[in-house]
């Protein structure tokens, strides 16, 4: 789950005797009618002979705060090896760093910085730290003690904007999916998960959660926080024994994709760039494990100036077949806003089977509208499968429903030679030349990697190619995706007037 030999006691097992809740008011537990914090009803979802529920958070807090008062070190007292803490911190660290009534926020940053202060409210100095500082020493403490812990996004806010609700106040999700990779912890994303069920109550039944302000829910509310914050538990690697939960908590539909920590918009106030398809865009949870990497995860670098959120929510191992059914594409949708871009490859896992129960992933070759209709042996469903171009043209097109700016890429190149043995094999009638076509015919941008990047290899020696792949013929290592990052950085300049 962690893929990190330095916390290798993480990735033996995950039974936590306790799991712990460090976070704010939308988290807290209350008597008031009109407001209850998710972890009020988390122990709903448990197994109490099994695991004991601990909801430590607290009204008004900020990580400052919750450490400053002595909340968070009280916590730690407590922690035995094994527990899990969830820590949920981020509403209220976009306070006022210094005034007369709270004096709670933090630094509006996840790198190392601080600021010297008197502290008016309490008459003292104080030095006050980044945000990331201040999550970065619960992560550490909590590891001292031999505790597992994981970082979640904001509840959301009932604040709409015509048929969307916000997703996250701030950057702060953004934020805790940053420290995630950095500190190799999990990360659930309770913003995304919820406004998603949100939406489609709709504006009117939404309010109905929220009778106290627009931060705020009351009992209801909670339960649907709880229950996304379980869902996505379900998908940690290892996962928690299905004894944890209870009768309630079993009946919850797992998110199995938690562990490969996808990652979010980081700023909702400007435009985004999405990158969707398989593990040669994002391979893994993005940290190069096994020295394989996708291309999407280097983009920014060679776009500097951007000023744009760089969103890569591919995930390895599917196809634009799975991808959309496996709810990864509607996913990946809702976080989308009008003037967004979008990158899509796919192709190079649509060659496998129809039908099998393994995958079951392979899409009909070609463009056209040849369906077929089989029993999936790995879901048990019957489903009617569509070819390559059906599934590429539904993303498109439901993209630019919403304003969103697609590009299609073809796939990358495998290293596969010529017989001469002095090029890299170039497709021929296949998804390279498809992804073109249905690029084409809908009016989106396209992005040639399969032969921009064989290109690129031509004339190279062997032993250089060689050391752009990760694996046999497949997967690129960091050299060879920052290869390929960089050409899709220079077509994409254009559109982004730079």
């Amino acid at each position: 789950m962690f893929s990190a030999s330095a916390h290798s006691k993480e990735a033996e097992t995950l039974s936590p005797a306790t799991i712990f809740i460090a976070g704010d008011s939308t988290a807290a537990t209350y008597t008031n009618a009109d407001h209850q914090g998710w972890g009020a009803m988390f122990s709903d979802f448990f197994n109490e002979s099994k695991v004991h529920i601990d909801n430590r958070a607290r009204g008004g807090r900020s990580t400052r705060t919750f450490i400053a008062e002595g909340l968070w070190q009280k916590l730690v007292d407590d922690i035995k090896p094994g527990d899990m803490v969830l820590i949920q911190f981020g509403h209220n660290d976009a306070s006022p760093v210094n005034d007369d009534s709270r004096a709670r926020g933090t630094l509006r940053t996840t790198e190392e910085e601080y600021r010297d202060i008197h502290n008016v409210l309490t008459d003292k100095d104080e030095r006050v730290y980044s945000f990331g500082h201040y999550i970065r020493q619960m992560v550490s403490d909590v590891r001292k003690k031999g505790g597992v812990p994981v970082l979640l996004s904001l509840t959301v806010r009932n604040i709409w904007k015509g048929e969307r609700i916000e997703r996250g106040s701030g950057e702060y999700g953004g934020f805790m999916h940053s420290l995630a990779m950095e500190l190799n912890t999990p990360f659930i994303d309770v913003t995304n998960a919820a406004a998603d069920e949100l939406e489609s109550l709709g504006g009117e039944k939404t309010a109905a959660l929220y009778p106290k302000d627009h931060t705020h829910f009351h009992t209801e509310g909670a339960k649907l926080h709880a229950r996304k914050v379980v869902a996505a538990m379900k998908g940690l690697r290892p996962a928690l024994p299905d004894d944890y939960f209870s009768s309630e908590g079993k009946a919850v539909d797992a998110y199995g994709w938690t562990f490969v920590n996808l990652p979010v918009v980081q700023n909702p106030s400007l435009r985004s760039i999405f990158t969707i398809g398989d593990s040669t865009v994002r391979n893994g949870r993005g940290d190069g494990s096994n020295g394989q990497w996708g291309w999407g995860d280097f983009i920014h670098e060679f776009l500097p100036n951007a000023n744009v959120n760089f969103v890569n929510r591919a995930v390895g191992g599917l196809s634009s077949r799975t991808f959309i059914t496996g709810g990864h594409w509607q996913r990946a949708l809702n976080m989308m806003k009008p003037g967004d871009i979008l990158l899509m490859q796919f192709g190079h896992n649509d060659a496998g089977a129809l039908n099998d129960d393994s995958r079951a992933r392979g899409t009909i070759r070609g463009t056209g509208m040849a369906e077929e209709t089989i029993d999936n042996m790995l879901t048990g469903e019957q489903e009617t499968v569509h070819s390559y171009g059906w599934y590429l043209r539904k993303m498109v097109g439901e993209a630019k429903a919403r304003g969103v700016i697609t590009v299609i890429c073809s796939p990358v190149p495998r290293k596969k030679w010529e017989e001469n043995g002095f090029r890299i094999a170039r497709a021929t009638n296949s998804y390279p030349q498809w992804a073109e076509r249905v690029a084409r015919s809908s009016q989106s941008g396209f992005i040639d990697l399969h032969e921009l990047v064989a290109s690129a290899y031509d004339g190279k020696p062997h032993e250089e190619i060689d050391s752009y792949f990760g694996d046999a013929h497949t997967h690129t290592s960091e050299s060879g995706a920052r290869l390929t990052a960089e050409i899709v950085a220079e077509r994409l300049k254009p559109m982004l007037g730079l």
